[in-house]
């Protein structure tokens, strides 16, 4: 017989439930989950999903209660995808982080529809898109790659394809593989309408970034060995859009709530409307995927709610403080070093 440890740490984890059902109540969201992953194994360190249920109360087990919304359940991911628009454009060689590209007026008319911004943010560089969060901007940017170019990174952290974790009833979301995609459908792609994908498999593709574009297989079960992994986005590129993800978090950037003192974060937050037959209605999925540390990163981690009912529906009001309350616990339970130094000598002087 051979034993079998799980990568579940069990501190993390009950941190990470608190977090998550506090959220979900709080906003009176349907649903939720919350995954969160080792960089340098992919082993996961938290997997929480609501609501949920009692193991020991077989009467009160209802079949939606039980499936992990983490692996079972996939969204549209919103702006939580628009770093891999970014991805393949710098790939692609098309721009550099500076770019200058002009979103102005903050509306761009594709064919017969429109696609704006909340607001019109002007000229912005490729930072300033991801900061922003401009759909103008990244459908600008999908437009000027051939469909090889713009899917290059969507295709190369695992869109589209289960996570071969083995997880009971894994989804592999929907990525719809064909020639020749309309403008108009470049456009939606770029800011993450139109395809599907599962929390475990969004965390997987941070954790992708994190690593220096090093993607490495989930894992439920402990790694013993230095896990090696593949070569997925280029160490330069995935470098370039984890500053760009560290502005998200800065100020001026729609992630300032997933700030964590001591530590240099990079993320990206999500507000996706749901689709509905017939188009979409007014319900939202809200998310915040980031990663942690940006020095060294060492955690990956997804918050997804499902229809938050509160008046502040935003993934940077809803997903990013879940982020900053388990991420916060989380880097001190596994001795992580802090990088960022200026938020503790003002806290020293006080």
């Amino acid at each position: 017989a051979q034993n079998v440890t799980l990568t579940i740490d069990q501190r993390i984890q009950a941190i990470a439930y608190k977090a998550l059902k506090t959220a979900v109540m709080k906003h009176r969201a349907k649903a939720g989950a919350l995954v969160m992953i080792d960089i340098k194994t992919s082993e996961i360190l938290a997997l929480v999903s609501q609501p949920s249920y009692n193991p020991n109360r077989f009467d009160l087990r209802q079949p939606e209660l039980i499936r992990n919304r983490a692996f079972t359940d996939s969204f549209e991911p919103g702006s939580t995808a628009k770093p891999f628009t970014v991805t393949s454009a710098l790939e692609a060689g098309i721009v550099s982080p500076n770019s200058k590209i002009n979103t102005s007026p903050g509306r761009l008319k594709i064919s017969y529809k429109t696609i704006s911004d909340g607001r019109n943010h002007g000229v912005l560089d490729v930072t300033g898109i991801l900061q922003k969060s401009s759909n103008v901007g990244v459908t600008k940017l999908a437009l000027k790659m051939d469909d090889k170019e713009f899917l290059k990174s969507f295709y190369s952290v695992g869109f589209g394809v289960d996570t071969a974790s083995g997880f009971p009833g894994e989804s592999s979301g929907k990525f719809n593989i064909r020639r020749n995609w309309s403008d108009m459908e470049k456009a939606i792609l770029s800011y993450g309408y139109g395809f599907t994908v599962t929390p475990v498999q969004l965390a997987n593709a941070y954790a992708t970034l994190g690593s220096g574009g090093i993607k490495r297989p989930i894992s439920l079960t402990k790694v013993d060995s230095k896990v090696e992994g593949e070569r997925a986005l280029s160490s330069e590129v995935s470098k370039q859009v984890m500053a760009m993800m560290e502005t998200v978090v800065g100020d001026g950037g729609t992630g300032t709530k997933a700030q964590v003192e001591g530590y240099r974060i990079a993320g990206k937050t999500g507000t996706a409307r749901k689709a509905k037959a017939g188009g979409y209605g007014d319900e939202y999925s809200v998310f915040f995927a980031g990663v942690a540390p940006v020095t060294n990163p060492k955690i990956a981690m997804v918050i997804f709610v499902d229809e938050p009912a509160s008046e502040n529906y935003y993934g940077g009001q809803v997903a990013a403080p879940v982020f900053s309350q388990v991420a916060s616990d989380a880097l001190r339970i596994l001795n992580v070093r802090p990088d960022k130094i200026s938020s503790l000598k003002v806290a020293a002087h006080d």
